[in-house]
């Protein structure tokens, strides 16, 4: 029988400056360091039971980590349906903009943005998927 998983427990984005997307993620979604790798990344609390590593590009291969990546890539966050023009608002007084806003067939909305390194960033409500 196959064992069960429970969930993704942590994701990684990879990125120039260590610090800066800390600060990022810290000030616009209130995620807080949680262990600190020194110059090779640090790991943020992202929700009950989640985490999201930072990295340094590159900063893991000289101690044979097969932790390293590279590119735009993409993460959604959920937020209540509640929130949604407060994010807004949010992201606006921050100087952040706003790519693309989406209602999706089951009714859920998201807004879409950029981090400091280019990662296209989610924030969505219920109605996105059928499990969500």
């Amino acid at each position: 029988m196959r064992p069960k998983a429970e969930g993704i427990l942590e994701s990684s984005l990879y990125v120039a400056d260590v610090a800066r997307s800390a600060q990022f993620y810290e000030k616009i979604f209130g995620f807080r360091v949680i262990s600190d790798f020194g110059e090779r990344g640090c790991a943020l609390g992202a929700g009950v039971h989640q985490v999201l590593l930072l990295f340094r590009k590159g900063g893991s291969r000289t101690i044979q980590s097969p932790h390293d990546g590279d590119g735009e890539l993409h993460l959604a966050f959920a937020i209540r349906p509640e929130s949604f023009e407060g994010w807004e608002d949010w992201l606006a007084e921050n100087g952040i903009a706003v790519e693309e806003k989406r209602t999706w067939e089951l009714g859920g909305r998201s807004i879409y943005f950029r981090d400091p390194d280019r990662h296209l960033l989610e924030i969505a409500t219920p109605g996105v998927w059928p499990i969500y």
